[in-house]
């Protein structure tokens, strides 16, 4: 029998734990305090001296490096502390995550290089140059995928002495605790609208889960053959959230290890060729349509990581587009749409393990004796939905009881904000660490990929496109400075 996971054992605690602690952090400029105001952030730039510079001006004299080195620091410690008490390697731990965290860094400031992220007139004529990519500072995010993918596929000596640190899903799930404060100050401004934005979202993923997972399930057991113990936690690993659903499905009846584990590498390598086509795909087709845009990602998307991320791409990549034509949307409801959807999908993984077991020990595959324990649904829960949760009701008590304070509320959640841009491009580069193509072909799945393959860009892709559209079409995000 697995060991059962505690609150200090488990990777999905861990994440709430680091989550809320620079949370909790953050709220210094509640108190008059800037505790985070010395993190280092990207910078646009032309010249290499400018390209980064803490986030705070309060901290404005100190220099840039050691900004950088405090910040990297400050996470090599938390994320440390969770490494030992979830028994990693510590040395390779932190071998690892220097490697990973610089060499992110690096392609973050290459991203925000003026000639590929300037896609304003204002940011033409301030670096005084006649033209740009227009990329926004998020192509430090496709690099840094592309980085991971060149080293994960032609480098696989250096990509192993770097597992350890090798964390996507651990470092998305933080960035989603602290995602949850941005959202809180949002919607106690807009709370009307981001009311609208919940109830839409459960809706979508609701309908979702009833199409999808009944359409690859009866794919794989009618046309392809598949036992039912390939097609379940195939049919979640597609429809669902990807690696978390297969594990969680595979588990909830009693599959062998290694069908969920190949789902799962599936899962990553397919979510990566999303999250470089989708969101652009987005952009070109739904310019005009910014929440459907982004409740498609959360649908379509497979792994929190490449689900999030590839909210954040399209909102750049969306609002660049409008801001050119001279409507400027407010930031972070495109990103926040993408993760509310993925958020309540994980939430009802759960459910929906505890569902899947249930049938498979009463009619499936029933022991005697066997019963199913209702305490099976908070043991699939996805526990970073509960940081997710509290670092945005907290914000969003704190702004609607005061007032007064949204400024440092802002302010706040810009501090944290920080180390979330930094967690979603570690998970970017992370992705394509993991993502070792050869060695998943030569594991045997190739049948696998083909169903995935026909699931995925056959129906899964459109339908989410569908659905999307139909919750979303027509609602639009504030305006900026409305």
């Amino acid at each position: 029998m697995a060991e059962q996971k505690t609150v200090f054992t488990s990777e999905d605690w861990w994440s709430v734990w680091i989550g809320l602690l620079i949370f909790i952090f953050g709220l210094g400029p509640l108190l008059g305090v800037d505790f985070l105001g010395w993190a280092v952030e990207p910078q646009m730039w032309t010249s290499l001296s400018k390209s980064i510079a803490p986030v705070s001006k309060k901290y404005a004299g100190l220099p840039a490096i050691l900004s950088l080195l405090f910040t990297y620091v400050a996470l090599l410690a938390i994320l440390g502390i969770g490494a030992k008490a979830l028994g990693f390697n510590l040395a390779k731990f932190f071998y690892g995550f220097t490697v990973i965290f610089f060499l992110t860094c690096v392609c973050n400031v290459i991203g925000y290089n003026a000639y590929i992220a300037a896609n304003r007139p204002v940011d033409l004529e301030k670096f005084r140059i006649a033209w740009s990519l227009k990329l926004t500072g998020e192509a430090g995010l496709i690099l840094a995928l592309l980085a991971g993918l060149f080293i994960g596929n032609f480098l696989p000596q250096f990509a192993e002495s770097l597992r350890e640190a090798t964390r996507p899903e651990w470092f998305i799930k933080s960035a989603i605790v602290i995602l949850g404060a941005g959202l809180g100050v949002k919607a106690a401004e807009q709370l009307g609208f981001a009311t609208t934005l919940m109830f839409l979202g459960l809706c979508a993923i609701v309908v979702a889960y009833l199409i999808y997972w009944a359409l690859v399930y009866f794919l794989a057991r009618k046309f392809f053959k598949f036992s039912r113990e390939w097609s379940a936690p195939l049919a979640s690993g597609i429809s669902i959230c990807g690696v978390s659903a297969a594990i969680a499905t595979g588990g909830a009846i009693r599959a062998r290890p290694i069908i969920p584990i190949m789902v799962s590498s599936l899962v990553v390598v397919f979510a990566v060729v999303e999250l470089v086509l989708l969101p652009f795909l987005a952009a070109s087709i739904l310019p005009n349509e910014p929440m459907v845009a982004g409740a498609w990602m959360g649908l379509a998307v497979k792994t929190d990581g490449a689900a999030v991320a590839s909210g954040q791409i399209v909102e750049s990549l969306i609002l660049a587009k409008n801001a050119a034509q001279g409507m400027n949307f407010e930031k972070g409801w495109i990103l926040n749409t993408a993760t509310t959807v993925k958020v309540f999908i994980d939430v009802f993984i759960g459910i929906w393990a505890f569902i899947l077991a249930l049938i498979w020990t009463t009619k499936v595959d029933p022991k005697p004796g066997e019963k199913v324990k209702a305490g099976e649904i908070w043991n699939r829960f996805p526990k970073f939905v509960i940081g997710y949760a509290l670092t945005f009701l907290v914000m969003l008590v704190i702004v609607m009881a005061i007032p007064q304070v949204k400024d440092d509320a802002k302010s706040a959640s810009g501090g944290v904000e920080v180390f979330r841009k930094l967690f979603f491009a570690l998970t970017f580069f992370s992705i394509g660490l993991v993502s070792n193509f050869k060695k998943l072909w030569e594991e045997g799945i190739g049948r696998l990929t083909v169903i995935y393959l026909i699931s995925l860009f056959g129906f899964v892709i459109w339908i989410g496109l569908l659905i999307s559209w139909i919750f979303f079409h027509g609602v639009k995000p504030p305006i900026a400075g409305m």
